[in-house]
C-alpha cells in the first residue's frame, strides 16, 4: 500500500480539498471552501503544501510553515500538518506521506528540526507521528482554538540526526 502513496503539487482542481473535512479534529470555523484562498505554493522556502495521492488519486493534503526557536535563522524549523479525506484514513496513508514529506525537508533545506503537534486527544494522528518517527516533546497548553474553546496540543519533533523509522531491507 505504502509504495502507491505520493505527494505532489496542487493543481487548481484540487481546491475542494481546503474545505472542512468530515474529522472532529478539523472544525476551525465556518463550513465550506473560502473563495479567497488560494492552493499553496510547493516551495520549501516559505509556507507550502503538498496534496497527497494514493495510486494517483487524491485522498489529502500536507502543509508546512517556518517557525523560530532562537534568535537567527540556523534556529528555523518547519512545522506541518496533514488532513486525510475520511477513506484515506486508518490504513498507513498518513505515516507515509510525512515520512516523504520529512524526507524531502531533510533532503532540501537545511533544516535541523521538523515539528508538528496535533490535539492531545487525536491519538490517531499521535500514532502516525510516532510511527513516522516524531518524538512527543510535551504538551502546549491552551494553544489552538478550535469549537468554541482553547484546546491542548502535543508537540511532536524530529530532528536530522534522529534514525529513520522504517525497517531497513
Amino acid at each position: 500500500m505504502t509504495s502507491t502513496v505520493a505527494l505532489r503539487p496542487y493543481e487548481p482542481q484540487d481546491s475542494t480539498l481546503l474545505a472542512r473535512s468530515e474529522s472532529e479534529f478539523d472544525d476551525f470555523g465556518p463550513a465550506g471552501v473560502d473563495p479567497t484562498r488560494t492552493l499553496p505554493s510547493s516551495s520549501l522556502d516559505d509556507r507550502g503544501g503538498l496534496a497527497i495521492t494514493e495510486a494517483g488519486r487524491v485522498v489529502g493534503g500536507l502543509s508546512w510553515l517556518y517557525t523560530q526557536w532562537g534568535p537567527n535563522a540556523s534556529s528555523r524549523c518547519i512545522m506541518i500538518g496533514i488532513g486525510l479525506l475520511p477513506e484515506a484514513r486508518g490504513r498507513g496513508i498518513g505515516t507515509e506521506a510525512q515520512l516523504q514529506l520529512v524526507e524531502m525537508i531533510f533532503r532540501h533545506t537545511r533544516a535541523e528540526r521538523v515539528e508538528a503537534a496535533t490535539e492531545v486527544e487525536n491519538a490517531a494522528e499521535r500514532r502516525s507521528l510516532e510511527k513516522a518517527g516524531f518524538t512527543a516533546e510535551g504538551v502546549i497548553r491552551g494553544s489552538m482554538w478550535r469549537r468554541g474553546r482553547f484546546r491542548d496540543q502535543v508537540l511532536y519533533s524530529r530532528l536530522r540526526s534522529d534514525p529513520d523509522p522504517r525497517p531497513r531491507g
